[in-house]
Protein backbone atom coordinates (compact mmCIF):
# COMPACT_ATOMS: atom_id res chain seq x y z
CA UNK A 1 0.00 0.00 0.00
CA UNK A 2 2.90 2.37 0.70
CA UNK A 3 4.15 2.21 -2.88
CA UNK A 4 0.61 2.71 -4.20
CA UNK A 5 0.14 5.75 -1.95
CA UNK A 6 3.49 7.20 -3.07
CA UNK A 7 2.59 6.79 -6.74
CA UNK A 8 -0.77 8.45 -6.22
CA UNK A 9 0.81 11.37 -4.38
CA UNK A 10 3.38 11.85 -7.14
CA UNK A 11 0.52 11.77 -9.62
CA UNK A 12 -0.86 14.90 -7.96
CA UNK A 13 1.90 17.07 -9.41
CA UNK A 14 1.06 16.92 -13.15
CA UNK A 15 -2.65 17.20 -12.37
CA UNK A 16 -2.15 20.33 -10.28
CA UNK A 17 0.15 21.78 -12.95
CA UNK A 18 -2.52 21.37 -15.62
CA UNK A 19 -5.14 22.86 -13.32
CA UNK A 20 -2.84 25.80 -12.51
CA UNK A 21 -2.35 26.59 -16.21
CA UNK A 22 -6.06 26.35 -16.99
CA UNK A 23 -7.04 28.43 -13.97
CA UNK A 24 -4.50 31.13 -14.77
CA UNK A 25 -5.73 31.42 -18.35
CA UNK A 26 -9.37 31.34 -17.28
CA UNK A 27 -9.17 34.15 -14.72
CA UNK A 28 -7.30 36.38 -17.15
CA UNK A 29 -10.07 35.87 -19.70
CA UNK A 30 -12.70 37.22 -17.32
CA UNK A 31 -14.20 40.53 -18.49
CA UNK A 32 -13.40 43.63 -16.48
CA UNK A 33 -10.25 45.45 -15.41
CA UNK A 34 -8.99 44.61 -11.90
CA UNK A 35 -6.90 47.79 -11.83
CA UNK A 36 -9.97 49.91 -12.55
CA UNK A 37 -11.99 48.10 -9.88
CA UNK A 38 -9.16 48.50 -7.34
CA UNK A 39 -8.61 52.17 -8.17
CA UNK A 40 -12.28 53.06 -8.11
CA UNK A 41 -14.77 54.22 -10.71
CA UNK A 42 -13.74 57.88 -10.37
CA UNK A 43 -9.98 57.32 -10.76
CA UNK A 44 -8.22 58.99 -13.69
CA UNK A 45 -6.25 56.94 -16.26
CA UNK A 46 -2.89 57.80 -14.66
CA UNK A 47 -4.05 56.46 -11.30
CA UNK A 48 -5.36 53.30 -12.94
CA UNK A 49 -1.99 52.73 -14.62
CA UNK A 50 -0.18 53.20 -11.33
CA UNK A 51 -2.47 50.66 -9.69
CA UNK A 52 -1.97 48.25 -12.60
CA UNK A 53 1.80 48.56 -12.22
CA UNK A 54 1.59 48.10 -8.47
CA UNK A 55 -0.46 44.92 -8.95
CA UNK A 56 1.94 43.58 -11.56
CA UNK A 57 -0.75 43.48 -14.24
CA UNK A 58 1.35 45.54 -16.65
CA UNK A 59 3.76 42.64 -17.20
CA UNK A 60 3.33 40.19 -20.13
CA UNK A 61 1.01 37.27 -19.49
CA UNK A 62 3.82 34.71 -19.65
CA UNK A 63 5.82 36.69 -17.10
CA UNK A 64 2.79 36.83 -14.78
CA UNK A 65 2.33 33.06 -15.07
CA UNK A 66 5.98 32.35 -14.29
CA UNK A 67 5.74 34.56 -11.21
CA UNK A 68 2.49 32.86 -10.15
CA UNK A 69 3.86 29.35 -10.65
CA UNK A 70 7.13 30.11 -8.85
CA UNK A 71 5.27 31.52 -5.85
CA UNK A 72 2.90 28.54 -5.90
CA UNK A 73 5.85 26.16 -5.60
CA UNK A 74 6.83 28.03 -2.43
CA UNK A 75 3.25 27.92 -1.08
CA UNK A 76 2.93 31.66 -1.69
CA UNK A 77 -0.27 32.59 -3.52
CA UNK A 78 0.38 36.30 -3.50
CA UNK A 79 -1.62 39.16 -2.08
CA UNK A 80 -5.32 39.80 -2.51
CA UNK A 81 -5.98 42.65 -4.93
CA UNK A 82 -9.03 43.60 -2.92
CA UNK A 83 -7.84 43.55 0.70
CA UNK A 84 -4.03 43.74 0.24
CA UNK A 85 -3.70 40.79 2.63
CA UNK A 86 -1.91 37.48 1.91
CA UNK A 87 -4.19 35.10 0.06
CA UNK A 88 -3.25 32.25 2.40
CA UNK A 89 -4.47 34.34 5.35
CA UNK A 90 -7.74 35.16 3.59
CA UNK A 91 -8.42 31.49 2.85
CA UNK A 92 -7.31 30.25 6.28
CA UNK A 93 -9.83 32.54 8.00
CA UNK A 94 -12.67 31.31 5.79
CA UNK A 95 -11.81 27.63 5.42
CA UNK A 96 -12.84 26.34 8.85
CA UNK A 97 -16.47 27.59 8.70
CA UNK A 98 -16.85 25.93 5.30
CA UNK A 99 -15.26 22.70 6.50
CA UNK A 100 -17.47 22.51 9.60
CA UNK A 101 -20.57 23.27 7.55
CA UNK A 102 -19.61 20.60 5.02
CA UNK A 103 -18.93 17.98 7.69
CA UNK A 104 -22.22 18.73 9.44
CA UNK A 105 -24.13 18.49 6.17
CA UNK A 106 -22.33 15.30 5.16
CA UNK A 107 -22.92 13.51 8.48
CA UNK A 108 -26.67 13.96 8.57
CA UNK A 109 -27.02 13.44 4.80
CA UNK A 110 -25.16 10.12 4.93
CA UNK A 111 -27.03 8.86 8.01
CA UNK A 112 -30.50 9.72 6.70
CA UNK A 113 -29.68 8.92 3.07
CA UNK A 114 -28.36 5.45 3.85
CA UNK A 115 -31.23 4.75 6.28
CA UNK A 116 -33.80 5.66 3.63
CA UNK A 117 -31.92 3.67 0.98
CA UNK A 118 -31.66 0.54 3.14
CA UNK A 119 -35.33 0.74 4.15
CA UNK A 120 -36.37 1.20 0.51
CA UNK A 121 -34.31 -1.83 -0.55
CA UNK A 122 -35.56 -4.07 2.26
CA UNK A 123 -39.22 -3.14 1.65
CA UNK A 124 -38.86 -2.86 -2.10
CA UNK A 125 -42.03 -1.81 -4.00
CA UNK A 126 -43.87 -1.30 -0.72
CA UNK A 127 -44.94 1.96 0.93
CA UNK A 128 -41.54 2.63 2.67
CA UNK A 129 -39.85 2.32 -0.73
CA UNK A 130 -42.32 4.63 -2.44
CA UNK A 131 -42.15 7.20 0.37
CA UNK A 132 -38.34 7.11 0.50
CA UNK A 133 -37.90 7.49 -3.25
CA UNK A 134 -40.47 10.30 -3.34
CA UNK A 135 -38.43 12.17 -0.73
CA UNK A 136 -35.24 11.43 -2.66
CA UNK A 137 -36.62 12.77 -5.94
CA UNK A 138 -37.93 15.85 -4.13
CA UNK A 139 -34.53 16.48 -2.55
CA UNK A 140 -32.74 16.25 -5.88
CA UNK A 141 -35.30 18.36 -7.76
CA UNK A 142 -35.60 21.27 -5.32
CA UNK A 143 -32.94 23.98 -5.94
CA UNK A 144 -30.67 24.74 -3.00
CA UNK A 145 -31.25 28.50 -3.06
CA UNK A 146 -35.04 28.03 -3.08
CA UNK A 147 -34.89 25.51 -0.24
CA UNK A 148 -32.68 27.85 1.78
CA UNK A 149 -35.03 30.79 1.37
CA UNK A 150 -38.04 28.59 2.19
CA UNK A 151 -36.40 27.33 5.39
CA UNK A 152 -35.48 30.88 6.41
CA UNK A 153 -39.03 32.06 5.77
CA UNK A 154 -40.50 29.27 7.93
CA UNK A 155 -38.03 28.80 10.78
CA UNK A 156 -36.45 32.26 11.02
CA UNK A 157 -39.00 34.81 9.86
CA UNK A 158 -42.20 32.94 10.66
CA UNK A 159 -41.36 30.98 13.82
CA UNK A 160 -38.25 32.86 14.95
CA UNK A 161 -36.53 29.66 16.05
CA UNK A 162 -33.25 29.82 14.16
CA UNK A 163 -30.86 32.56 13.04
CA UNK A 164 -30.40 33.32 9.34
CA UNK A 165 -26.84 34.62 9.07
CA UNK A 166 -23.51 34.08 10.82
CA UNK A 167 -21.64 31.07 12.19
CA UNK A 168 -21.37 31.87 15.88
CA UNK A 169 -23.17 28.88 17.44
CA UNK A 170 -24.49 25.42 16.60
CA UNK A 171 -27.91 26.92 15.87
CA UNK A 172 -26.43 28.83 12.93
CA UNK A 173 -25.42 25.53 11.31
CA UNK A 174 -28.89 23.96 11.20
CA UNK A 175 -30.52 25.74 8.26
CA UNK A 176 -27.39 25.95 6.03
CA UNK A 177 -26.48 22.32 6.67
CA UNK A 178 -30.01 21.10 5.89
CA UNK A 179 -30.03 23.18 2.71
CA UNK A 180 -26.59 21.99 1.64
CA UNK A 181 -27.11 18.33 2.54
CA UNK A 182 -30.63 17.80 1.16
CA UNK A 183 -29.50 16.91 -2.36
CA UNK A 184 -26.68 14.73 -1.01
CA UNK A 185 -29.09 12.79 1.22
CA UNK A 186 -31.34 12.22 -1.78
CA UNK A 187 -28.47 10.96 -3.93
CA UNK A 188 -27.20 8.71 -1.14
CA UNK A 189 -30.69 7.26 -0.65
CA UNK A 190 -31.10 6.35 -4.32
CA UNK A 191 -27.56 5.02 -4.64
CA UNK A 192 -27.79 2.96 -1.43
CA UNK A 193 -31.09 1.47 -2.53
CA UNK A 194 -29.69 0.47 -5.94
CA UNK A 195 -26.60 -1.10 -4.34
CA UNK A 196 -28.61 -2.97 -1.71
CA UNK A 197 -31.18 -4.29 -4.20
CA UNK A 198 -28.34 -5.86 -6.16
CA UNK A 199 -26.67 -7.39 -3.10
CA UNK A 200 -29.87 -8.68 -1.44
CA UNK A 201 -30.38 -11.18 -4.27
CA UNK A 202 -26.88 -12.66 -4.09
CA UNK A 203 -26.36 -16.32 -3.17
CA UNK A 204 -24.53 -15.60 0.09
CA UNK A 205 -27.54 -13.62 1.37
CA UNK A 206 -29.90 -16.50 0.64
CA UNK A 207 -27.45 -18.86 2.38
CA UNK A 208 -27.34 -16.61 5.47
CA UNK A 209 -31.13 -16.56 5.63
CA UNK A 210 -31.26 -20.34 5.15
CA UNK A 211 -29.03 -20.74 8.19
CA UNK A 212 -31.73 -19.05 10.26
CA UNK A 213 -29.87 -15.77 10.94
CA UNK A 214 -31.96 -12.84 12.06
CA UNK A 215 -32.92 -10.42 9.30
CA UNK A 216 -31.08 -7.51 10.93
CA UNK A 217 -27.90 -9.62 11.03
CA UNK A 218 -28.29 -10.47 7.35
CA UNK A 219 -28.87 -6.83 6.42
CA UNK A 220 -26.23 -5.10 8.54
CA UNK A 221 -23.52 -7.76 8.67
CA UNK A 222 -23.67 -9.43 5.28
CA UNK A 223 -25.44 -7.00 2.94
CA UNK A 224 -24.14 -3.68 4.25
CA UNK A 225 -20.45 -4.46 3.94
CA UNK A 226 -20.76 -5.80 0.41
CA UNK A 227 -22.91 -2.89 -0.70
CA UNK A 228 -20.65 -0.23 0.78
CA UNK A 229 -17.98 0.06 -1.94
CA UNK A 230 -20.13 1.87 -4.54
CA UNK A 231 -21.79 3.84 -1.73
CA UNK A 232 -18.42 4.99 -0.36
CA UNK A 233 -17.40 6.04 -3.87
CA UNK A 234 -20.48 8.21 -4.18
CA UNK A 235 -19.96 9.48 -0.62
CA UNK A 236 -16.47 10.71 -1.48
CA UNK A 237 -17.64 12.44 -4.65
CA UNK A 238 -20.51 14.13 -2.82
CA UNK A 239 -18.20 15.30 -0.04
CA UNK A 240 -15.94 16.89 -2.64
CA UNK A 241 -18.90 18.59 -4.28
CA UNK A 242 -20.10 19.87 -0.92
CA UNK A 243 -16.71 21.24 0.07
CA UNK A 244 -16.20 23.02 -3.23
CA UNK A 245 -19.77 23.68 -4.20
CA UNK A 246 -21.23 25.45 -1.19
CA UNK A 247 -21.14 28.79 -3.00
CA UNK A 248 -24.91 29.15 -3.43
CA UNK A 249 -25.73 28.18 0.15
CA UNK A 250 -23.03 30.43 1.61
CA UNK A 251 -24.35 33.32 -0.45
CA UNK A 252 -27.97 32.74 0.64
CA UNK A 253 -27.06 32.55 4.33
CA UNK A 254 -24.19 35.08 4.14
CA UNK A 255 -21.92 32.35 5.49
CA UNK A 256 -18.32 33.48 6.20
CA UNK A 257 -16.72 30.67 4.18
CA UNK A 258 -14.57 30.13 1.11
CA UNK A 259 -17.62 29.94 -1.15
CA UNK A 260 -18.59 33.48 -0.27
CA UNK A 261 -14.94 34.49 -0.58
CA UNK A 262 -14.86 33.11 -4.13
CA UNK A 263 -18.00 35.07 -5.08
CA UNK A 264 -16.46 38.30 -3.76
CA UNK A 265 -13.17 37.53 -5.54
CA UNK A 266 -14.89 36.97 -8.89
CA UNK A 267 -16.92 40.16 -8.48
CA UNK A 268 -13.76 42.20 -7.85
CA UNK A 269 -11.60 40.24 -10.34
CA UNK A 270 -9.27 39.30 -7.49
CA UNK A 271 -7.02 37.01 -9.57
CA UNK A 272 -4.76 35.63 -6.80
CA UNK A 273 -7.70 34.61 -4.60
CA UNK A 274 -9.60 32.99 -7.49
CA UNK A 275 -6.53 31.01 -8.57
CA UNK A 276 -5.74 29.82 -5.05
CA UNK A 277 -9.33 28.77 -4.32
CA UNK A 278 -9.76 26.81 -7.56
CA UNK A 279 -6.45 25.05 -6.92
CA UNK A 280 -7.60 24.29 -3.37
CA UNK A 281 -10.88 22.81 -4.61
CA UNK A 282 -9.00 20.68 -7.16
CA UNK A 283 -6.59 19.41 -4.51
CA UNK A 284 -9.51 18.56 -2.23
CA UNK A 285 -11.14 16.42 -4.93
CA UNK A 286 -7.90 14.58 -5.66
CA UNK A 287 -7.20 13.86 -1.98
CA UNK A 288 -10.78 12.76 -1.31
CA UNK A 289 -10.62 10.32 -4.22
CA UNK A 290 -7.35 8.96 -2.83
CA UNK A 291 -8.89 8.47 0.62
CA UNK A 292 -11.88 6.70 -0.95
CA UNK A 293 -9.57 4.33 -2.85
CA UNK A 294 -7.73 3.50 0.38
CA UNK A 295 -11.02 2.86 2.20
CA UNK A 296 -11.81 0.11 -0.29
CA UNK A 297 -9.09 -2.02 1.30
CA UNK A 298 -10.63 -1.65 4.76
CA UNK A 299 -14.13 -2.46 3.52
CA UNK A 300 -13.05 -5.43 1.42
CA UNK A 301 -9.73 -7.01 2.56
CA UNK A 302 -9.50 -9.00 -0.70
CA UNK A 303 -8.64 -5.79 -2.59
CA UNK A 304 -4.91 -5.43 -3.22
CA UNK A 305 -3.07 -2.23 -4.14
CA UNK A 306 -0.25 -2.19 -6.69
Amino acid sequence: MASYLLKRLLGLLPTLLIVAVLVFLFVHMLPGDPARLAAGADADPQTVELVRKDLGLDKPLTHQFVDFFWRMLHADFGTSLRTKRPVSTEIAERFMPTLLLTLTSMVWAVVFGMAIGIASAVWRNQWPDRLGMTLAVSGISFPAFALGMLLMEIFSVGLGWLPTVGADSWRHYILPSVTLGAAVAAVMARFTRASFVEVVHEDFVRTARAKGLAERVVIFKHCLRNALIPVVTMMGLQFGFLLGGSIVVETVFNWPGVGRLLVDAVTMRDYPVIQALVLLFSLEFILINLIVDLLYGFINPTIRYR
